[in-house]
């Protein structure tokens, strides 16, 4: 296409056959504006908006300039409602553009798809510079992508339970196969927390061995909106995970860095879930013609067969002869199996009288007995044990108790002694430790007596 169109541009000023090929401005401005849209992909322009106008059709018209120049843009309709700012002369602005001519007046102008502040230039340089990094790490090689089963058995959904995403999904699911089971495994897409989320939803699939694909998904939005899904934790546990996983963030011309490093990716939710299932109608009649074609396989297998076994037939000569040698071969495997098996009563009734006399050396009876004996035997040694030690600490115990009785101070008031104390109870020893007056207190063998000192 290339070729042809700048074959045809060359054509303004080539002759064929000495004529001119002219061209009315119309058809010249139509082949310059396919000529610029083809070649010029979307592009990122970063500049300030001045003549702003916005009529009554709701499309955006205004002029993006710089220091030393300007172009004429025009934001339609169904993209400006998407802006979350409400541009004016002044702002600074970056577009994602297409780069176009409008015919009418032959003004070359952009044409944008997408716009943000000027501040949120920082966020593209900073998922440029993530993409190159994980790029030149391998995280995007197709070699280390995992296969996406084509009829899963159980698809895990991670996104918000809330957003239009999963209904669009759910919806399509609903519709192609509704016997594939889906779980959601609900999931912030958007804010600062959303990336910690996303990973934990990613643990949790794995770590319940249910399923074998999972779908990563949210609607469209600005580059502010899908920031979740360009985190570099994101991306490593979506390349680590073990499960395969496919990614569909935003709308079709939006790119994420969980995009690139997803097993797949699909441009849009209900685009995922188209790639995720078969369609159930395509599959019954698949099914169908495979059964048609199984059933004309069987009838032409059985046709062989049949003429096999005519063919057999007619070969067939005296079967009552076959089957006579076959029961004389019967009545002597008969004979020989019978006779191996006396043999082998008799060797096995052999062993089993063996084995019972065994038994009964061995018998249980006897060995209890023998242990009763001994039992009796220990407990009759331990009574005397018992004894014996009783009587050693009978005997000792006397022996101290007749010692403490020689020490013990009632013994020495037996032989005649006492013990005098005073009123406090100190032992009065000689008769300087008394007071004339006072009364003492005398302890005897048998009894007290109480006394006055004169």
């Amino acid at each position: 296409m290339q070729n042809d169109i700048f074959s045809q541009t060359n054509q303004i000023t080539a002759k064929r056959g000495g004529e001119r090929k002219t061209f009315s401005v119309e058809e010249l401005n139509r082949r310059v504006k396919d000529l610029l849209e083809v070649h010029l992909p979307l592009i990122w322009v970063e500049g300030e908006i001045s003549n702003f106008s916005a009529p009554a059709s709701g499309h955006w018209y205004f002029t993006l300039k710089d220091e030393r120049a300007q172009v004429r843009c025009a934001m339609f309709k169904g993209r400006n409602q998407q802006v979350k700012f409400r541009p004016k002369a002044g702002d600074k602005v970056l577009l994602r553009a297409r780069v176009s001519l409008y015919e009418g007046r032959g003004d070359f102008q952009l044409i944008a798809e997408h716009m943000e502040e000027s501040g949120f230039g920082l966020l593209q340089q900073r998922y440029e510079a993530l993409k190159a990094q994980l790029l030149n790490e391998g995280l995007f090689n197709e070699a280390d992508k995992q296969p996406v089963p084509t009829l899963p058995n159980h698809i895990g959904i991670i996104t918000s339970p809330t957003g239009a995403a999963v209904r669009d999904v759910l919806s399509v699911l609903q519709r192609r196969f509704p016997s594939i089971p889906v779980t959601v495994i609900p999931a912030p897409v958007q804010g600062d927390e959303a990336p910690a989320k996303l990973i934990q939803a990613i643990d949790i699939a794995e770590n319940s061995g249910l399923f074998d694909v999972l779908l990563l998904c949210r609607g469209g939005g600005s580059i502010e909106d899908l920031w979740a899904f360009n985190n570099e934790a994101l991306a490593r546990r979506i390349y680590e995970c073990d499960i395969p996983i496919v990614s569909a963030v935003g709308h079709e011309v939006d790119f994420t860095i969980a995009d690139f490093v997803a097993d797949l990716r699909a441009p849009t939710p209900s685009a995922a879930a188209e790639l995720l299932c078969p369609n159930k109608t395509d599959i019954d009649q698949l099914l169908q013609h495979f059964a048609k074609q199984l059933k004309q396989r069987l009838h032409q297998r059985l046709s062989q067969y049949a003429q096999a076994v005519n063919h057999l037939r007619a070969r067939l000569k005296h079967p009552g002869e076959r089957l006579n040698a076959r029961a004389q071969q019967l009545d002597q495997l008969e004979i020989r199996l019978t006779r191996a098996i006396q043999l082998r009563l008799q060797k096995d009734g052999t062993t089993l009288k063996n084995r019972e006399q065994r038994l009964t050396q061995q018998h249980p009876q006897k060995l209890l007995a023998q242990h009763q004996k001994e039992l009796a035997k220990l407990r009759l040694q331990l009574n005397q044990a018992i004894s014996r030690l009783l009587d050693k600490k009978t005997d000792r115990l006397q022996r101290a108790v007749a010692l403490l009785d020689i020490a013990s101070p009632l013994a020495t008031l037996k032989r005649g002694y006492s013990i005098t104390t005073k009123a406090d109870g100190t032992v009065v020893r000689t008769p300087a430790d008394t007071q004339k007056g006072e009364t003492i207190h005398i302890k005897l063998a048998e009894g007290e007596l109480s006394a006055k000192v004169n």
